[in-house]
């Protein structure tokens, strides 16, 4: 069985935003319900009170509360 990769069909752009407001970051998948794995450098980003990720369907979206220059 071959398997076809999943690619991405709308990447990710970069943002600015005013600190300690919060940003939604979406990609779009050529796959729906496709395992997304959020990374901030090699670390693995979890959900928590500062992130919040959804998907649905071939959008996944991470949302990053109250940004800080920490988080570009």
């Amino acid at each position: 069985v071959l398997a076809v990769p999943v690619l991405f069909k709308q990447a990710l752009e970069n943002m600015e935003i005013e600190e300690g407001k919060s940003v939604s970051m979406r990609c779009e998948l050529t796959k729906a319900d496709a395992t997304v794995v959020w990374k901030k450098g090699e670390v693995t980003l979890g959900a928590s009170d500062k992130y919040e990720m959804k998907q649905k369907g071939t959008v996944a979206e991470l949302v990053i509360h109250n940004a800080e220059p920490g988080d570009a």
